[in-house]
């Protein structure tokens, strides 16, 4: 039995995500729920793979099936919500100026979906990539996804200009499948000296989240790709 404990919590994951891009594509007022699941998907996709050390029951059909949940809840689903919210600014801006929308703007409305087609890449690289066992190399999906999702908990959300959002996705979207070095918060072991980076970095997280709660998540995993650019300079000036 406690060998599909850890399949249990990737179909969790899984469905998480499913629900997410259901939501987000409903109506706009239900974008903080797509985002609470994108959450609770992160926390199954961080207990599965833990789960499944803790109980040695890896397996290589367990590992295929996280990538297939994540591209639906780290994938799609931010995908989704990132379109959601280019979608509310061209309506919320049109009904300020009492303007039609040129039907042109409405491609505006797929771009953010390219994220879908990297986030494949990035999990299929991943899973080919010997090197990526205790670190990262690209932006980590889950990162991607939390920076997009939390753009709808924002209060001055709709003073972003769209070509902003859009910019942000091609570049994350190539951050996905770059080959920057990201560390990974697994912790062999618990000493400052071997972990400064990864203690420095979760100091820094729980300062902006005292200081800023939710709307400190863009803000800190912007804070976690600087650290990673940083200690990837260090080393190679090494």
């Amino acid at each position: 039995m406690k060998r599909h404990i850890p399949n249990f919590l990737t179909i969790c994951n899984l469905m998480c995500g499913v629900l997410s891009v259901i939501v987000s594509t409903t109506q706009f007022t239900s974008l903080e729920w797509a985002v609470v699941l994108i959450f609770c998907g992160a926390v199954f996709d961080f207990f599965d793979g833990f789960s499944a050390r803790l109980l040695n029951v890896s397996s290589s059909i367990g590992k295929e099936l996280d990538s297939l949940a994540d591209l639906i809840t780290f994938g799609f689903a931010p995908a989704a919500i990132t379109s959601g919210i280019v979608q509310h600014l061209l309506f919320a801006g049109t009904l300020v100026e009492n303007e039609p929308i040129p039907n042109a703007y409405y491609a505006l409305l797929f771009i953010p979906y390219i994220i879908v087609a990297f986030s494949a890449l990035r999990l299929a690289k991943f899973n080919v990539d010997e090197r990526q066992t205790c670190s990262f190399i690209g932006l980590p999906t889950p990162a991607n996804a939390i920076f997009f999702a939390s753009f709808a908990l924002m209060p001055d959300l709709d003073s972003i200009p769209i070509w902003f959002i859009e910019v942000l996705v091609v570049v994350f979207s190539t951050l996905l499948i770059s080959e920057i070095p990201m560390f990974s918060l697994k912790f062999k072991n618990y000493s400052w000296n071997e972990n400064k980076l990864r203690y420095s970095f979760l100091i820094v997280a729980v300062l902006l989240l005292a200081i800023l709660q939710l709307q400190a998540l863009t803000y800190i995993i912007l804070c976690y790709i600087l650290f990673s650019v940083a200690e990837a300079f260090l080393k190679a000036k090494k």
